[in-house]
C-alpha cells in the first residue's frame, strides 16, 4: 500500500492565508498576549514562533517574559490586567509553569472569551457538552482539520487515542465524539494496546513515547496522526515509528511538519475568532 504523507505545513499555510485576508479588511487588528514564566529555551523558541506567525498574518502579538521566581499572585495580577485590557483579545500562558505556581488556578483565571488555548474549564465543559460555542484547544482542533482534509465525514469511524492529557487526549476525544466518531481513549494502563490500536480507522499517538507505534499496531489503510515531539540523538521523532508504519497506514502525519504547524495555525484562528466575538459584540 502507498501511504499518503499529510503535509501539515501546506494545510497550515492555507489557514493562515485565509486569516491574513480577513484581518487585512479590518480597521483594528487582533492582539494576542503570550505569557512565559522562566527561561526554558524550548518554550521561548516556541513562543517566538507563535509571535512570528501572528505578525505574519497581521496580528499584534506581545510576549510577557517573567522571571522563574515569579509568584503565583504576580502572574495572576498580570492575567487580570490583560483580562481588563480591551485591546487584548487573546491570552495564553506557556506550560509547564514553575513549581510554585498552580497551573489550574492560572488557566482558570483567564477570561473564557480570551482563552485562545481552550484550556479554561468553562471552554472544556462546553466542548464536552457538545456545544459549538466552545473554544477548542489548538492541537485537537488542528488534528480535526487534518482529518477533514482526507475524510469529508468522520461519521461512524473508530478512533483510538493513545494519551489522556487535558491538552490533547481528552479534548480530542470530545471533539471526535461531536463529529460522530466512536472513540476509545487508551493510556499507560490499557491492556493489549497493540491489538486495540489495530482496530482503529483513526489512530492518534499523543503519549510522549518515541517510536512506540509499530506497523502491527496499525490497521491497513488507517489514518495515523502523530502528535509526539521527541528527540533521539539530536533528531526529532514522533510517537510513531514513521518508516515502519509507512506502507501499512493509508495516511500519516510526519514529525516535524505534521500536527505542529497546524497547532499554531489553529491558535491564530482561535485568536481571530476571539477578536471577532469581542469587537462585534461590544
Amino acid at each position: 500500500m502507498s501511504t499518503v504523507v499529510i503535509d501539515g505545513k501546506a494545510l497550515a499555510a492555507d489557514v493562515k492565508s485565509r486569516i491574513a485576508v480577513r484581518i487585512a479588511e479590518k480597521n483594528h487588528k487582533p492582539h494576542l498576549a503570550v505569557i512565559l514564566v522562566g527561561d526554558d529555551e524550548a518554550s521561548l523558541v516556541y513562543d517566538r514562533s507563535k509571535q512570528k506567525a501572528a505578525k505574519a498574518v497581521g496580528m499584534e502579538c506581545d510576549i510577557f517574559h517573567l522571571e522563574e521566581k515569579t509568584s503565583e499572585n504576580g502572574l495572576l495580577a498580570l492575567i487580570e490586567h490583560l483580562n481588563q485590557d480591551e485591546n487584548i483579545h487573546g491570552i495564553l500562558v506557556q506550560l509547564p509553569l514553575p513549581a510554585q505556581i498552580n497551573p489550574e488556578k492560572i488557566i482558570g483565571a483567564i477570561l473564557p472569551q480570551k482563552d485562545v488555548d481552550g484550556f479554561n474549564p468553562y471552554n472544556a465543559g462546553l466542548l464536552q457538552s457538545g456545544s459549538d460555542k466552545a473554544v477548542v484547544a489548538a492541537t485537537p482542533k488542528g488534528i480535526l482539520h487534518i482529518l477533514h482534509s482526507v475524510y469529508p465525514s468522520l461519521k461512524g469511524m473508530h478512533a483510538v487515542i493513545i494519551g489522556r492529557s487535558n491538552i490533547v487526549g481528552r479534548p480530542l476525544a470530545s471533539l471526535l465524539l461531536n463529529h460522530d466518531c466512536t472513540v476509545t481513549v487508551a493510556h499507560s494502563k490499557t491492556a493489549n494496546l497493540p491489538e486495540l490500536c489495530a482496530t482503529a480507522d483513526i489512530l492518534v499517538a499523543a503519549c510522549g513515547c518515541p517510536k512506540l507505534v509499530k506497523r502491527n499496531w496499525v490497521k491497513s489503510g488507517a489514518a495515523v496522526i502523530d502528535v509526539g515531539i521527541n528527540r533521539i540523538e539530536g533528531k526529532l521523532c514522533g510517537d510513531v515509528d514513521f518508516e515502519d508504519v509507512c506502507g501499512q497506514a493509508g495516511f500519516i502525519t510526519p514529525v516535524p511538519g505534521g500536527v505542529g504547524p497546524m497547532t499554531i495555525a489553529m491558535l491564530l484562528e482561535n485568536t481571530y475568532q476571539a477578536y471577532l466575538n469581542q469587537t462585534e459584540h461590544s
